[in-house]
């Protein structure tokens, strides 16, 4: 007895749906499917799960994406143009199932990450509003000098920090994750003062809170005013003062001016 053909395979059954068996395949298969219940019973569930999933595509999605103008409001409206002009190519020429199913999943996946592009820039953007940044990330601000000496330092008037080009600003703001923060609550700050030596280099530079906290720009200047003074009377070598204010210049404060605690005329 010749032996009965076997069950045929779920991608077999999914080109026959999509339309894409040749003739001769697909006169085989339907005489199979004549005979195989089983077969016909597969080929059934495999029609109306690409079928169910590309009608509530749409609607689950259309669910999920949160209100509002702006980028959203452009994704769904351009989601709505690709999925319009779909119907209008089904009308010219067949659409393989199986192609519109690659093509949903791959909305799928831009949407998703859309969503989380989104999600991270309202984080960050609320992260603009409660940051206090007391020391500087020792890898994005190490510090930086000029090739001065004692003499150069103390020969000219007292050097107040620079004002920062808006677009360098905008750059430190972007390398310690508060872009688009208030200019006008941060100062960027000059890790070692020019009045010891500090350069204008983006490595010296850091956003310092003016007011928020204990230990914010104010209390800083008061601490460079102190170490310049010994500097220039000689009770304090000038590299010795660069590297204490790069390290840790909250500790510094304490150890000069003698006191666990901001004094009152710094931060008031």
């Amino acid at each position: 007895m010749k032996q009965q053909d076997s069950h045929r395979s779920d991608q077999q059954l999914l080109l026959d749906v999509d339309g894409e068996l040749s003739a001769h395949d697909s006169k085989a298969l339907r005489a199979h499917l004549a005979s195989c219940w089983k077969c016909r019973a597969r080929r059934q569930e495999l029609e109306n799960a690409i079928t169910g999933f590309a009608r509530v595509y749409h609607r689950a999605f259309d669910q999920q994406l949160p209100p509002g103008a702006g980028p959203r409001a452009l994704l769904k409206a351009r989601m709505q143009r690709i999925s319009e002009e779909t119907e209008r190519r089904r009308g010219w020429f067949p659409v393989s199932r199986s192609a519109l199913v690659a093509a949903v999943i791959c909305s799928t996946l831009a949407v998703v990450l859309l969503l989380i592009a989104l999600h991270v820039r309202d984080l960050n953007s609320s992260r603009t509003q409660d940051t206090v940044i007391t020391i500087p990330d020792r890898r994005l601000t190490p510090g930086a000098i000029l090739r001065v000496s004692q003499p150069m330092v103390c020969t000219q008037p007292a050097v107040n920090n620079k004002k920062v080009p808006a677009t360098l600003r905008e750059q430190v703001f972007d390398e310690y994750g508060i872009r688009g923060a208030d200019p006008r609550a941060y100062e960027v700050d000059y890790l070692i003062t020019p009045a010891l030596g500090g350069a204008d280099d983006i490595h010296n530079l850091w956003p310092h809170s003016y007011s928020a906290g204990v230990w914010n720009a104010s209390v800083k200047d008061a601490l460079e005013d102190r170490l310049r003074e010994m500097v220039c009377d000689g009770s304090l070598d000038l590299s010795v003062a660069q590297q204490e204010i790069a390290t840790n210049w909250i500790a510094a404060y304490k150890k000069y001016f003698h006191t666990d605690r901001p004094l009152a005329a710094a931060w008031k």
